[in-house]
């Protein structure tokens, strides 16, 4: 089942943005899904948990339908709750060994920040990719450490998981982000603050465009 998920892990990662307006984020998700997201995270860090529940499940039934897992960020709760696709786990959002425990079958993701040792301890937690950034100058959380891109491949050797480079990613470096080792791109404001989401889609995923056809999209498991 750990091989399964993996195989999962490659491409574009659209990060959803915060918004109350759950046919706006439905949409959105669906222009990155149509411009080759490979999965997407439903992250919110500012809205009551009834309105965050009926967003997660819109996107989970989008994102089941079109053969996309759904990553819940921070919220194990919640994941367990809509049996979501996966979880990622921040430094304050809980021990990855008690949601690995819990969410068996799920995918677990878990952010190294700058710092490419702490993923094998993730990888001993059950991870089965870490979250390296942020390797650009970043929009979304502009004071963030910068971890550069030698930390990508660092973390990969120390670990032997997936690695997702986050912060700051853009079609103009995208293929700098995969050309250092990033199994994933994880991306939020290049691309859903583009005026075309599925055009921006395409760009980001352009480093990918000489990958296997053993990436191609595929029905995630289920919980």
């Amino acid at each position: 089942m750990r091989n399964e998920r993996r195989r999962l892990l490659r491409g574009l990662y659209a990060i959803t943005p915060e918004t109350d307006d759950l046919a706006r984020l439905v949409d959105l998700a669906r222009c990155a899904i149509d411009g080759g997201a490979r999965l997407v995270q439903y992250r919110s860090k500012n809205l009551p948990a009834p309105v965050r529940r009926r967003q997660a499940q819109a996107l989970l039934d989008l994102c089941r339908g079109l053969g996309v897992p759904l990553i819940v960020n921070d919220d194990l709760a919640l994941a367990i709750d809509i049996a979501a696709d996966g979880i990622h786990l921040g430094r304050e959002d809980g021990d990855p060994r008690d949601a690995r425990s819990r969410l068996p079958g799920a995918i677990l993701g878990v952010s190294c920040y700058d710092d490419p040792g702490r993923a094998i301890a993730a990888a001993e937690a059950g991870a089965d990719y870490v979250g390296i950034g942020s390797v650009f100058p970043s929009a979304t959380k502009p004071l963030a450490v910068r971890s550069g891109l030698a930390a990508i491949a660092e973390a990969k050797r120390c670990s032997s998981i997936a690695v997702a480079a986050i912060g700051g990613i853009t079609p103009a470096n995208a293929a700098q982000a995969v050309a250092a080792g990033a199994d994933m791109l994880a991306v939020i404001s290049s691309l859903f603050d583009a005026p075309d989401v599925t055009a921006a889609a395409r760009a980001l995923s352009r480093p990918f465009d000489t990958d296997s056809p053993s990436h191609v999209r595929t029905q995630p498991a289920t919980l």
